[in-house]
């Protein structure tokens, strides 16, 4: 498929996948916790929460499994960098 035919169908698969009615906006309360898996979804972190009274705090957790496997049968590879294998790690309570 050419380049043009490409980008079409990238902007269409786009569209589709960010109606309203296949989003969720989660609203940030003290105390929330929120966690989705970036195999299957796509993350569009919002820009209008300058308004909160409290600190959006984030940590990134990358969690050891099963290696995704596509539609058609296939493994996913990893693009860049290599698994980290950390045995477990727990938070201080006290942090």
């Amino acid at each position: 498929m050419s380049r043009t035919e490409n980008r079409l169908l990238l902007e269409m698969f786009i569209e589709q996948v960010t109606r309203p009615e296949y989003t969720v906006r989660f609203r940030w309360e003290p105390g929330s916790i929120a966690f989705w898996d970036n195999r299957a979804t796509i993350h569009h972190a919002p820009n209008d929460i300058d308004h909160l009274p409290f600190p959006r705090i984030m940590y990134r957790v990358m969690l050891a499994g099963d290696i995704p496997v596509g539609v058609d049968g296939r493994r996913s590879e990893s693009i860049v960098g290599s698994p980290l294998h950390v045995a477990q790690c727990y938070a201080d309570p006290a942090d």
